[in-house]
């Protein structure tokens, strides 16, 4: 099953992709090159460094094109009405009844602080496929939640 993303979640990963691969990796390779030919190695920090730096570029690396091969770009621009799907931003009413606004986007752009889940999430799931106007219960690690869907609107284009 292919994990989903937004265009602008796709493009970070592959702007981060590139530049690992095509700037700060050749920079970094470069200074190992300078550090080794300063002679000995087990003495030269900047070597070890700079190894172990390249290291943790091509994990970096080897993780990123593997999510690159394993996702599916989802434009939510595209989609309108009411049901929740992919790139849907929901409000809702809480159970103390507040009001609460998400965006359901991939794995690789949850931030809570912008209000972004993953559609993977406990309440991503669960939103999925409801409308405007349908309560949802939802489990989460302190317990079951519901909410109650107000709206559900998508990006412009």
């Amino acid at each position: 099953m292919p994990s989903y993303i937004s265009p602008e979640g796709h493009r970070k990963i592959v702007e981060e992709y590139n530049w690992l691969l095509k700037v700060e990796r050749p920079r970094i390779t470069a200074e190992v090159t300078y550090a080794a030919s300063l002679g000995d190695r087990s003495d030269n920090a900047e070597y070890r460094f700079g190894k172990q730096r390249l290291r943790e570029i091509d994990r970096r690396l080897g993780y990123l094109g593997k999510r690159l091969d394993g996702i599916e770009v989802v434009d939510s621009s595209k989609f309108t009405g009411d049901t929740v799907l992919f790139g849907a931003t929901v409000a809702f009413e809480d159970e103390e009844g507040g009001t609460q606004v998400w965006t359901i986007l991939g794995e690789d752009e949850v931030d809570t602080e912008k209000r972004r889940i993953s559609y993977v999430s406990p309440l991503g799931r669960a939103l999925l496929g409801k409308k405007a106007g349908d309560a949802v219960e939802f489990d989460t690690p302190k317990g079951r939640r519901d909410v109650t869907i107000l709206s559900v609107t998508y990006p412009r284009g």
